[in-house]
């Protein structure tokens, strides 16, 4: 996740936190409030201030390797389903991801 507040232009960015829930929206807008208002608290001082996300993937990619991977992962479903037996398919896919 990262946040940032830039005081000249007035522009203000929290994203990232997708999937983290509401707890983490709302200690974004707390945090971006406390930022605008020149509150000194607490929340401006938490590592995810002006933070750089890591870039993406170049298109294609990214979209080759994540339709690949669920693919993947389908017929490894299918297939423990079927056998009652871990998928070699799905342990390799993961060793190869670092899991």
């Amino acid at each position: 996740p990262s946040l940032s507040y830039d005081r000249a232009s007035g522009l203000a960015h929290a994203g990232g936190y997708v999937g983290d829930g509401v707890a983490t929206a709302n200690l974004a807008g707390r945090t971006l409030a406390d930022l605008i208002t020149g509150q000194k608290s607490d929340l401006v001082t938490l590592p995810w201030l002006s933070r750089q996300s890591p870039r993406w993937e170049p298109e294609p990619l990214r979209w080759v390797g994540i339709n690949a991977g669920t693919a993947l992962f389908a017929v490894a479903d299918r297939t423990e389903a079927r056998t009652g037996r871990p998928s070699r398919a799905a342990a390799t896919f993961w060793k190869a991801l670092g899991h």
